[in-house]
Formats: structure tokens, C-alpha cells, sequence
């Protein structure tokens, strides 16, 4: 694969990641660590769940391919509904300095927008040499986490959103592309 190639791969996955970024940083208090670590968190999934596929990918295909769809639905609905609900509770103000993304729920958030890369480097992983899988997947994860630096960014941009409806947007945003995952699979 070339790198022009693997840059618009890294592109048609990190779709999710953008959307994910972007409603992250409209709920989440991020300074420039946190927002870091989530970009650094979503793009090294991105980049490692290929990787992980092209080497697994043989032995367990037809399970995954089975199941990967509702795991990623599951997380993404899961996440999306506690923003809601968070949302609508009652903010004191220490709660609204506390409003900060943790550790855990950026792996989920990783592992959730990640499964299809998953799937993607079952297929490559067979076409590839292991260098050439190993170039694809660093393309990967640096294109996602630069566009997951690009989504917090937007995100921020529109804070001046009440705390309410900018929880339920990022809940809706993350419940939305749980279910058009799993009705893409369902289809196909």
C-alpha cells in the first residue's frame, strides 16, 4: 500500500474518531495535556487495532466480524447515554471544575471507534508484508491523532453552547454513530 494510499485509509477510519473529538471537546473541560492524551489515546487505537487485525485477523475473522459491530454500539451508547444524563443533573461548582474526561473513558472511546480498523487490517494484514503493515498503521495512528487534535478544537469552538445542550449534542453524536455502526453491519 502506498503512503497516498494508507493517508486516505487513515482518513476513512478517523471519520468516527473527528466526530467523537469534536463532541469531547464541546462537553469536556480539556486543557492541553488532557486534550493530548485524548488525541494520543484515539490515534494509537486507531493505529494499533489494524495492526492487531493483520496479525490476529486470520484465526478469528469470522468472530469478530460477527460481534464487532455490537461491541462498538454498546460502548458508543453507553458513553453517549451518561453524557445526557450528566447533562441534566444538577451542576454545583465544584462539579463543573471536575468536568474533566478520564483515563478509562478514552480508552472505551478508542477501543469503540477503533473496531473497524480492526477489521480493515484483517484485509491488509493479507496483502502486506509486516513492514508495510507496520508503516500503514503509524500512518494510521498520526493522521487520527492529528485529526482528533482537529475535532477538540472544534469542539472548544463551540462551548459558548449551554452546558445542557452541549451534553446532550455530544451524547446524541456519540449514540449516532453507535447505531450507524451497528445498521451498517445489520445491512450488509
Amino acid at each position: 500500500m502506498s503512503i497516498f494510499e494508507s493517508i486516505l485509509l487513515a482518513l476513512a477510519l478517523c471519520v468516527d474518531t473527528l466526530a467523537v473529538s469534536t463532541a469531547c471537546g464541546l462537553k469536556y473541560e480539556m486543557r492541553l495535556r488532557r486534550w493530548l492524551l485524548l488525541s494520543l489515546t484515539l490515534g494509537l487505537s486507531q493505529g494499533l487495532f489494524p495492526l492487531a487485525g493483520a496479525i490476529l485477523g486470520t484465526a478469528c475473522e469470522r468472530f469478530i466480524e460477527a460481534i464487532d459491530h455490537w461491541i462498538a454500539f454498546v460502548l458508543l451508547l453507553a458513553i453517549g447515554v451518561k453524557m445526557i444524563v450528566d447533562a441534566f443533573r444538577k451542576k454545583n461548582d465544584s462539579d463543573l471544575k471536575s468536568n474533566t474526561l478520564n483515563f478509562g473513558a478514552m480508552c472505551v472511546l478508542g477501543v469503540a471507534t477503533s473496531i473497524d480498523a480492526f477489521a480493515v487490517g484483517i484485509g491488509f494484514g493479507l496483502d502486506s508484508t509486516v513492514a508495510e503493515s507496520i508503516v500503514t498503521c503509524a500512518i494510521i495512528a498520526a493522521v487520527t491523532f492529528a485529526v482528533s487534535c482537529l475535532g477538540v478544537l472544534l469542539g472548544r469552538g463551540g462551548r459558548s453552547i449551554s452546558t445542557l445542550w452541549s451534553g446532550i449534542l455530544a451524547g446524541l453524536v456519540l449514540i449516532g454513530i453507535g447505531v450507524k455502526i451497528l445498521l451498517e453491519h445489520l445491512s450488509a
